[in-house]
């Protein structure tokens, strides 16, 4: 039986609070349209004192610290070209926020999906996928997490993992599988990192709309995907964004090892 859930319109946009008010943030995988971007712009609205993006692309990665710095001020913005796949690049990237002070907050944005069934995924497919989207966020987590420590200030590390990670979807084997992965990596290493006073935890998001995501998928889909859906829509990217925001905030200061779905789907 078809379920139709009406689509409720999205919310007003929330102001700032001040709720990552003198900390230096990175973000990785944040030169596009979707969730990574938001976050950049919403850890500034929040006054962050400064945010370091990177990305794989370098004009967009340009464009944006242009446009962000216009609005919020050059000295609040920094960005570099990071494959995450790349130990020196990942080290880099932290050294540039170890020259604003050290960074208090990683935003482990970074992940690669893709459509094969595992009948023909292969190895290339599948080992892309998990370096990028697993391995990748681990290099992250292990190179900041050391950072962190060797400075004794704590931090705050968040995670994007997926509802992907909990539910069976066809093709979406080796993307599943990393995020999945994701969500473990968090739980584990929070465990090894709350003796020094780091947080790390990670948010599971669905369907997160934005052009990119509508111009590789099909409409037909698209609509699909908005009916599993409680509020029969898509997530706007700033809406995941902010929970990701909540995460790095110390109203968060006792949650640790936990992965948020911002969704009404577990399964």
């Amino acid at each position: 039986m078809s379920i139709h859930r009406p689509e409720q319109p999205a919310p007003a946009y929330v102001p700032g609070h001040d709720l990552l008010a003198d900390k230096v943030v990175v973000v990785t995988a944040a030169a596009g349209a979707g969730i990574g971007a938001s976050v950049v712009r919403r850890a500034l609205e929040e006054g962050a004192r400064a945010v370091v993006f990177s990305d794989t692309h370098a004009r967009r990665l340009a464009e944006a610290e242009e446009t962000l710095a216009a609005e919020f001020g050059a000295d609040r913005v920094r960005q570099t070209v990071c494959d995450v796949t790349d130990e020196a690049q990942v080290q880099a990237l932290l050294d540039l926020a170890d020259d604003l002070g050290g960074v208090d907050v990683m935003i482990n944005n970074a992940g690669l999906g893709g459509t094969a069934s595992v009948l023909e995924m292969t190895d290339e497919q599948w080992s892309k996928v998990l370096d990028i989207t697993l391995t990748g966020t681990f290099r992250c987590i292990r190179a900041v997490g050391q950072r962190m420590t060797a400075r004794g200030r704590g931090g705050v590390i968040v995670n994007n993992a997926s509802v992907i990670g909990w539910r069976a979807q066809e093709g979406q084997a080796h993307y599943a599988a990393a995020k999945a992965g994701v969500m473990a990596l968090t739980r584990c290493a929070a465990l090894d990192l709350a003796p020094h006073g780091i947080r790390v935890n990670a948010v599971s998001p669905s369907l997160a709309m934005h052009p990119f995501l509508a111009k590789v998928t099909s409409d037909d889909l698209l609509a699909e995907l908005k009916q599993r859906e409680a509020f029969g829509r898509a997530a706007e990217p700033w809406e995941v964004a902010n929970v990701m925001v909540f995460l790095a905030s110390d109203y968060s200061s006792y949650l640790t090892g936990e992965v948020l779905s911002v969704s009404s789907q577990h399964a």
